[in-house]
């Protein structure tokens, strides 16, 4: 990508906002895919509303879909980068603006129904809780101009909301390849102003390699009652998740040459056991016609037992390792939105959340298989560590003229707590500060068609896991926290009827961004990184029978300064496994009333695994998936669906630097071709 003056091309698209243009109703910069079967109440001002780069996958997208884990819905929808792990309960997770998914930086904020979804370490591991039939909509918001999340929210967020309201018994039982078996039920009751929603879902699969099986079930509930017009409304969310997965283990070049869907015997004892449930009291307050309140309590636990083995040498005692957390997080958040007139709307917004976590990791000796009941050779990590966030934004949404909206906001975070690590040892957390984020987005509309828009904000970046340079333990430097940058200028229109498009550049700086694996204690500080690209979208209904929707990605993720001495400088380097582009095409085909098809076609780039960028690059694929449906009856549905119907061989590749002397590639193999069938039930 050439080095454009990116910073010169969003002023001067601002610029173009005072020229006299025709009054037309604004749109904002929002792209949606499929329909949202329930909208949400009215009170907090939605990303829709205010935000620049906003993308909604609805749900006739995502129902009728058989995933291992929910995350991969998101593959649908342009830009996102899947990181497919495949190893058991770690199975994987997404990422955008051209920060990975290795979990080195976790910069994408997750929620489920607005509640905070990410573990301590940022991992979106609560998004495994929820499964298709139960999901309304995906909205991802892009960009750092987004003030109402702060910790996690580097690169942009992603909020799952779930079904609420309605009347409808919904049932899907699917089977398929590697005898993979599911179920769900959904239960929507309304009546009286009181809203009932039931949600029961199973997964079981032998998986693509040996040593592969998992099993998972989750439960969730919703109860609310009133309705804002009225004044209030309070509900009641609950979801509880649990799986037991085997893991295959990560494979090198040459045993991934000797049988792709193979496990070696070190992984024999690999495997993870893990809990979630997350509770949500929700309250909406009209507090006079012009002004709301909205709350948001909530607790989520995460506990889990991973057993896993990553590689084979007869000495040390690294790869064979035992990791357990028992993660509790407690929150509120709270916004006060006032429409003070015709043209100007205030909103503010406070949260805090208190964690208490405890992580425990345990080294054992060498063995075919490693035996994980066996005394330890060593207890690495058994700590206890407090982790809590206070955090506060404003935002105005004024609109002098139709056709112009302006969204200044400032957000503020604070952080505190304490680690207890063995020996007695405690510790502060890093003094942070206060973080300070500005913000602003404008959109102008061109006509009611076309919208130009432009974004500039800051996010930040801090320390999670329970180890320095996160605790300041005797002799550890004080650290700031990383703070990111971004720009973004875009143009949303309607290439012609029934169609939908967006082009956007931007940019984001980060200063003194840090690469931290909590799991392991790992900590390199990268320096100044500087990420950039270029969106294109378009959804197209064509005709009353075709739908084509088609985005491309190009994206860099560089090291512009490190500050380490010569020879050992990595500045001018790609940030490690940051795909330069990424290509979505999907196409649906409706044959009759009965009868539908569809096809869907995902590629990537490839990657270097390491900041060195010495390994050569690997991860590159395409991928095409097929699908079927049939309308037996108006209650009955048979759904089939071919994934990688090509058959493609593809890894997800890292760097094992375990052992320095035979540091190398790893390698998990996605799937081959597979299929699976399925019989959707609306009472």
């Amino acid at each position: 990508m050439k080095r454009c003056p990116l910073t010169v091309a969003i002023l001067a698209t601002v610029a173009t906002l005072a020229a006299p243009l025709a009054q037309a109703q604004s749109q904002g910069a929002t792209t949606t895919m499929g329909t949202v079967q329930v909208q949400q109440a009215r009170g907090q001002l939605t990303a829709h509303e205010v935000l620049t780069s906003v993308d909604v996958l609805g749900a006739e997208q995502i129902e009728d879909k058989t995933v291992t884990q929910s995350w991969e819905l998101l593959g649908q929808m342009p830009g996102m980068q899947l990181t497919e792990t495949r190893q058991g309960a770690e199975s994987g997770k997404v990422s955008f603006r051209a920060f990975n998914g290795e979990g080195y930086l976790n910069a994408i904020k997750t929620l489920i129904d607005g509640i905070p979804s990410n573990v301590n370490s940022g991992n979106q591991r609560f998004i495994d809780m929820l499964f298709p039939l139960e999901i309304d909509y995906i909205e991802v918001v892009r960009g750092t101009n987004d003030p109402r999340y702060g910790l996690h929210n580097i690169g942009g967020n992603i909020n799952f909301g779930t079904r609420q309201g309605g009347e409808y018994t919904d049932a899907r039982l699917a089977y398929g390849s590697f005898d993979t078996r599911e179920a769900q039920i959904a239960v929507g009751r309304e009546h009286g102003g009181f809203a009932q929603n039931y949600f029961i879902g199973t997964q079981a699969s032998d998986g693509y390699r040996d040593h592969d099986a998992s099993e998972k079930y989750s439960l969730g509930g919703k109860w609310f009652y009133g309705d804002l017009d009225d004044g209030m409304r309070i509900g009641l969310t609950a979801r509880a998740y649990k799986q037991h997965a085997e893991e295959p283990g990560f494979m090198t070049a040459d045993e991934l040459a000797a049988n792709r869907r193979g496990s070696e015997r070190r992984n024999a004892n690999d495997g993870d056991d893990r809990e979630m449930r997350q509770i949500g009291l929700h309250m909406d307050l009209k507090l006079a016609e012009n002004l709301v309140f909205g709350s948001k309590l909530y607790d989520n636990r995460y506990e889990d037992d991973r057993r896993v083995t990553f590689s084979d040498p007869p000495t040390g005692n690294a790869p064979r390792q035992r990791r357990i957390w028992d993660e509790a997080q407690t929150g509120l958040l709270t916004t006060l939105t006032w429409v003070a007139s015709d043209t100007l709307t205030l909103e503010g917004g406070a949260n805090h959340e208190q964690q208490r976590n405890r992580y425990t990791r345990l080294r054992f000796n060498y063995a075919e298989p490693t035996d994980f009941e066996a005394p330890p050779a060593r207890v690495q990590n058994d700590d206890r560590h407090s982790f809590d966030n206070t955090g506060a934004y404003v935002q105005a949404i004024w609109q002098p003229v139709d056709a112009l909206k302006i969204v200044p906001a400032y957000r503020v975070d604070r952080f505190a707590g304490t680690t207890q690590l063995p020996g007695g040892v405690r510790a502060p957390l890093q003094d942070y500060g206060t973080i300070g984020q500005p913000k602003l987005s404008v959109v102008h509309a061109l006509s009611p068609e076309t919208n130009i828009y432009a974004n500039w904000g800051r996010t930040f970046q801090v320390l999670t896991g329970s180890t320095p340079p996160a605790y300041l333990t005797p002799g550890q430097a004080a650290i700031r926290p990383s703070t990111n940058t971004g720009m973004e200028a875009g143009l949303r229109f309607r290439p012609f009827t029934g169609s939908q498009a967006r082009i956007a550049v931007w940019q984001q700086d980060a200063e003194n961004e840090v690469s931290n694996m909590p799991a392991t204690g790992t900590t390199v500080v990268l320096g100044k990184t500087r990420r950039r690209g270029v969106d294109a979208q378009i959804d197209a209904q064509l005709g009353e029978r075709w739908t084509v929707r088609a985005s491309h990605a190009y994206q860099e993720a560089k090291i512009e300064r490190d500050g380490r001495a010569p020879g050992l400088s990595i500045e001018g380097n790609e940030v490690a496994a940051t795909p330069r582009t990424i290509s979505n095409l999907g196409v649906d085909y409706r044959a009759s009333d009965a009868l539908a098809f569809g096809l869907q076609a995902r590629a990537q780039g490839d990657y270097y695994l390491e900041e060195r960028n010495e390994t050569g690059k690997f991860g590159q694929f395409a991928v095409l998936d097929l699908s079927a449906k049939y309308q037996i009856t108006p209650r009955l549905r048979l759904d089939l669906q071919v994934r990688n119907l090509t058959d493609r061989e593809y890894v997800y590749a890292w760097y094992d630097s375990f052992f320095q002397d035979e540091a190398q590639p790893m390698f998990s193999p996605a799937p081959g071709r597979s299929a699976f069938l399925s019989l959707s039930l609306r009472l």
